[in-house]
């Protein structure tokens, strides 16, 4: 609604999926279910802006268009004070006036997007892009979020956790998980072993808990994301129960260290021990939590920034089958194991070496038939 002649004159629409294949995340914010591109660290970022005109035959008169790509951490406590970690800006019309529908071109290459979005309890990591028209008494802006993953390599040191707990002479437990980090699409597998139990276990569960600690521990939300019963019933001396829990079922997010030294986001795996008489026994241990990059159903859709993150086995067998589809193309007979996986016998030095046995062979016949 215009007010004294000052409102909104125009609507204003974002494109940013020009092929239709970029995926999209859904939200909930306010209550309200929203769609959002995702976009990695160090990918383009482009579109068209389309300002449209309310009335046609109307002008709308600017100082100038600007377009930013920003990224912010937004407290709730202090909503007023954003703190702004990534700024590009760039004009996309100089000052005069818009007679007609508008669409304009644009993109920020290679864009350095350090975190990933987040949105908790108490704070909110976003980025958006917010065009701007600019005009003498009140300007006209819309925003545009998108969502920012951010991929993780593989880990170096990956070791498993083996902790002893228990209570004097009545129950003493031993829990091992494989390893102590986790992708986001991964399984935590382990076991519980009971080496003295003197009181009447009713059961147990494992359960994950997501801690946003906001500045420096000022505030601590803990949040249950997961649970999991593991056991139903009294075990007794000498036991053992297996653990498999799939993570892909749950909403996480990767673990988050003092990002731009506001907030933290981590991960605790908490085991609880619940007897007849409803006391719970617990045992928490931080686990870390990172984002591996997507496998394609085409080899040829992984960017370069995908390969990275790949594992050295990942790295071996993309090579491998490269070198399949490329010797089946010249005719030459790829060797497998019992498994019928590819065996690393088809590089260049082997069909160097096959191609001189054959050219030797058909020399031998040549000679007898002579």
């Amino acid at each position: 609604m215009s007010l004294f002649g000052f409102g909104s004159s125009c609507d204003i629409e974002f494109e940013l999926d020009r092929s239709g294949s970029r995926k999209q995340i859904e939200l909930i914010e306010d209550g309200k279910k929203t769609k959002q591109y995702i976009y990695y660290d160090g990918e383009d970022v482009g579109g068209t802006v389309h300002i449209k005109l309310k009335k046609q035959g109307t002008k709308l008169e600017h100082q100038g268009i600007r377009l930013e790509l920003m990224g912010q951490v937004e407290l709730y406590y202090d909503r007023s004070n954003h703190h702004t970690f990534t700024t590009l800006s760039k004009f996309l019309c100089f000052p005069g006036e818009i007679t007609e529908n508008l669409s304009v071109d644009f993109n920020f290459a290679a864009v350095d997007k350090p975190h990933e979005s987040y949105h908790g309890v108490n704070v909110k990591l976003r980025y958006f892009l917010r065009l701007t028209i600019i005009r003498r008494f009140s300007n006209i802006t819309k925003e545009e979020d998108i969502y920012v993953h951010t991929l993780s390599a593989y880990p170096e040191s990956n070791n498993s956790i083996k902790m002893e707990v228990g209570i004097e002479d009545c129950l003493h437990i031993e829990f091992e998980y494989n390893k102590s980090k986790y992708h986001l699409k991964d399984a935590i597998i382990g076991k519980i072993y009971f080496l003295l139990v003197r009181i009447k276990v009713k059961y147990m569960e494992l359960a994950i808990i997501k801690r946003e600690i906001i500045g420096d521990n000022a505030q601590n939300e803990a949040d249950t994301v997961a649970k999991y019963e593991i056991m139903d019933g009294a075990p007794v001396k000498g036991e053992s129960i297996p653990i498999r829990l799939f993570l892909g079922a749950y909403d996480l997010t990767p673990s988050m260290r003092d990002v731009q030294k506001k907030f933290s986001v981590k991960y605790y795996l908490n085991l609880v021990l619940v007897d007849e008489e409803e006391r719970r026994y617990f045992k928490q241990q931080e686990i870390v939590l990172w984002r591996k990059a997507d496998i394609y159903k085409s080899k040829q859709e992984r960017s370069d920034q995908m390969q990275v993150y790949e594992s050295t086995q990942d790295q071996i067998r993309n090579r491998l089958e490269n070198q399949h589809i490329t010797s089946k193309k010249r005719g030459i007979k790829i060797r497998h194991d019992e498994n019928g996986d590819l065996l690393n016998n088809g590089d260049e030095s082997d069909i160097e070496a096959d191609s001189d046995e054959n050219r030797n062979s058909r020399k031998n016949t040549r000679d007898e038939s002579d």
